[in-house]
């Protein structure tokens, strides 16, 4: 435990399975408790939050209750900040709010009393920025920033008053539903730490073009003059596609980032873990050197490697908190630098059995390949399902597939979940799809498209009482109950 605190249980006994970060007071310093999620051998879900009704409050509670009843103890989820239409929780209109379609529309708080006052007070380093913004957006049709009036554009102090008073109806209720989000998000959590589940959150590396962060914190990033990005992110040609990815997010300023002591970056990791118990970063490799694609460009083909001061980032947030519980993103184009930076830092990486079985035997992703210090999975969001998978395969990887799991027909997609939990890892998360045996149109996202991703919902009944029995097996045979 960091420093000279310690967590006490409601007898008074000290409590050896949390880490400290933000809560109680300490020696000047504000911690709070945060559960341990690598302290020993776990089985995980992945679930996106969207794929929930009511995820906040009873959808939330009711799958937390399934998990701890099948013997799982950590639920992944996707970021859960507001999206734009396509719905990407990797297209975020903000690093700090909270998508409010997962709020239970049913266990809305009060907005209003000493709970609210400190909320807002607590808050009050985004909210008013993030409020003004939706409502500012809602009132223009949903045009870009970029588009208003200059003297709004530009956040004018004049302009931003005037605006601040005529919009006072709709930026309450964004402050209202925040404050809803927050309060269920807050008992959502308690409820898992009831039951024994630890949530495992994720960071989006980038924000959207269109987001409270690139209007209120235009100098963070590269932008021309009437805020149009000049560099976009993407990734270069890979296994998901042979353009490359270009996601189109406008590219940060590390030069002005790293002036301003990085206060930008460590405010998003420091918001993401108060709400989880660890947090994986998505696109880590961008903290060592990051994929700039000119704007306007056809595709990702055309850009190139920059360096990013990452080193000297992650060395900040580590005196600032601490060792903290980060899972690095490692998967795609992975150089040195990258996994030395990971390894420096103590961070787990990702391995992903699907990847496992297009080369030979000392393929990382394979099972006997593993390392105690990463997070396995059979598939990840942007896989397809195993069974979509399996089916898919070409006649050479079909036959190491077989031979490797020794596969009879119908065995996809339980023996590669059982290979996946027989892992050394520490960590290994099945997403809810593969546990429901579930085919391609279970899948979550196919990476480089831009229609019907992030709508599959989970189908009511699906987590039945006899499927958490088989799971609480699976799990305690492979020490991980």
């Amino acid at each position: 435990m960091a420093e000279s605190c310690v967590a006490r249980t409601r007898d008074g006994s000290e409590a050896r399975d949390v880490t400290p970060l933000a809560g109680c007071v300490c020696g000047g310093r504000v911690y709070a408790m945060r559960l341990s999620m690598f302290d020993r051998r776990r089985a995980g879900a992945l679930l996106h939050l969207g794929s929930l009704d009511a995820a906040l409050g009873r959808g939330g509670r009711a799958f937390i209750d399934w998990l701890a009843d099948a013997g799982y103890s950590v639920w992944q989820i996707l970021p859960v900040g507001p999206t734009g239409a396509d719905g990407s929780p990797y297209w975020v209109r903000s690093d700090y709010a909270g998508r409010f379609a997962f709020v239970d529309r049913q266990e809305l708080p009060h907005a209003g009393g000493p709970e609210y006052d400190s909320f807002l007070a607590s808050s009050g380093h985004w909210l008013t920025d993030y409020a003004l913004f939706e409502a500012l957006s809602a009132v223009r049709n949903w045009e870009p920033w970029w588009q208003w009036p200059a003297d709004v554009r530009d956040r004018e102090p004049a302009a931003m008053a005037r605006v601040s008073k005529d919009l006072a109806g709709e930026i309450q209720r964004v402050k209202s539903e925040q404050f809803a989000f927050a309060v269920q998000w807050r008992k959502l959590r308690e409820h898992a730490r009831s039951r024994g589940v630890r949530l495992l959150g994720d960071l989006p590396f980038y924000v959207a073009p269109d987001s409270a962060e690139t209007w209120s914190h235009r100098s963070m990033f590269q932008l021309d003059a009437a805020g149009r990005p000049t560099a976009v992110a993407g990734v270069p040609p890979d296994y998901f596609s042979a353009d490359g990815q270009l996601w189109g997010n406008p590219l940060y300023d590390w030069q002005a980032i790293e002036a301003d002591g990085f206060a930008l970056w460590r405010n998003r990791i420091v918001q993401q873990l108060d709400r989880v118990d660890a947090l994986r970063i998505d696109h880590f490799r961008a903290l060592a050197a990051h994929w700039a694609v000119p704007a306007g460009a056809p595709n990702a083909r055309g850009g190139e490697w920059r360096p990013t001061p990452g080193e000297k980032l992650m060395r900040l947030v580590q005196k600032e908190l601490g060792d903290i519980p980060i899972v690095a993103e490692d998967l795609g184009v992975i150089t040195d630098d990258v996994e030395a930076l990971r390894k420096q830092f103590k961070m787990p990486g990702m391995k992903v059995l699907q990847f496992g079985f297009g080369g030979t035997g000392d393929n990382p992703h394979l099972p006997h390949m593993h390392e105690r210090d990463c997070v396995v999975y059979t598939g990840t969001h942007d896989n397809d399902t195993t069974v979509g998978w399996y089916s898919t395969l070409d006649a050479e990887t079909l036959s190491r597939v077989d031979y490797f799991l020794r596969l009879t027909p119908g065995a996809i997609p339980d023996a590669l979940i059982r290979a996946t939990l027989g892992s050394v890892a520490q960590l290994a998360v099945i997403p809810v799809q593969d546990l429901l045996r579930l085919g391609s149109d279970a899948r979550m996202n196919t990476p480089g498209t831009s229609s019907g991703n992030w709508s599959w919902k989970l189908p009511a009944g699906a987590l039945t009482p006899e499927l958490a029995r088989e799971c609480l097996l699976q799990n305690k045979v492979y020490g991980r109950a």
